[in-house]
């Protein structure tokens, strides 16, 4: 697999890495179990609101270590504003690309950025926990991959329906039988969904 020097010198020298002591914010996504997971540390002034420091702790590839490390370099020193603007794509620019099947670590990095800045804005007052719904579905199905072209799902319109109520969320794919990345896809569905406590059951439809 082709990496770009970015890519390896973060990898191998990773910036910010370690946990904080005292963090104003953190968050946790992913799960060692599926192979990535990535925890960012924010301290923030609160007069400001500017990300002084941040750190990480990551489990998982090259990428994954990589992608977390250029995500808090971009985050670092930028008000809560302009940090939430911060994408998978501004980490994947900045590390010379990533090869398609490793682009979802860019998405779990900036993902785990975006929680992490979301928890500390419910926790002080900034925004309203919101509500679970569909579009929160869909917002978390534009985070899943399809590894074999680096695009989300959403976007290659592989998902047909979406629906959720009493609890039960209902997908259908479109994705044919002999699709190599089916079971990957459906697994990602459900670590993306399951941590949410309004979520008590996910079915996927295939054809």
């Amino acid at each position: 697999m082709q990496y770009s020097q970015k890519v390896l010198d973060h990898f191998m020298h990773p910036h910010n890495v370690g946990k904080m002591e005292n963090p104003d914010a953190v968050a946790t996504e992913g799960s060692p179990s599926c192979g990535d997971q990535v925890t960012v540390y924010l301290k923030i002034d609160k007069d400001s609101q500017v990300i002084e420091d941040i750190s990480f702790l990551s489990y998982g590839c090259a990428s994954n270590i990589a992608t977390a490390s250029i995500i808090t370099d971009l985050a670092k020193g930028k008000s809560l504003e302009e940090a939430k603007k911060i994408t998978y794509a501004d980490a994947m620019e900045a590390l010379d690309g990533l090869p398609p099947v490793k682009v979802h670590c860019s998405v779990l990095a900036a993902d785990t950025l975006q929680t992490a800045i979301s928890n500390y804005e419910i926790e002080h007052g900034l925004k309203e926990v919101p509500n679970f719904g569909k579009d929160t579905i869909l917002a978390e199905l534009k985070k899943i991959i399809y590894p074999q072209v680096g695009q989300d799902i959403v976007t290659l319109k592989m998902v047909k329906y979406v629906g959720f109520s009493d609890g039960e969320v209902l997908i259908d794919l479109n994705m044919l039988s002999f699709d190599s990345w089916r079971d990957n896809v459906v697994e990602e569905i459900h670590e993306h969904l399951e941590k949410y406590p309004e979520v008590k059951k996910i079915k996927v439809n295939l054809p």
